[in-house]
């Protein structure tokens, strides 16, 4: 019996994004989880884990990504050079 695959995410510290570290096999999600924190996290290196079951990952795929990521050079209110901002304003 083949065991389903899971990504592991890891967050190093609170505020941070979480970041994809590795794969495992493992029968569910608790299972996962336990072996995550065993395998990835030993020397204390994360506040958070997440494992999500490979098939559910739906994503994009590079050869689409032309198509996928529409430029957005004609909506020029999405960038930042759009909008004055008040000379109090130091960085956006």
């Amino acid at each position: 019996m083949k065991l389903p695959l899971y990504e592991v995410f890891v967050r190093s510290k609170r505020g941070l994004d979480h970041r994809h570290v590795g794969s495992l096999h493992a029968e569910d999600g608790g299972q996962a989880l336990k072996l995550a924190r065993d395998c990835y996290t030993r020397r204390g290196e994360g506040v958070s884990i997440w494992v999500v079951r490979s098939g559910d990952i739906v994503a994009s795929q590079e050869e689409d990504a032309a198509s996928f990521f529409d430029p957005s050079d004609d909506k020029p209110y999405r960038h930042a050079t759009f909008y004055r901002l008040p000379p109090e304003v130091k960085n956006l």
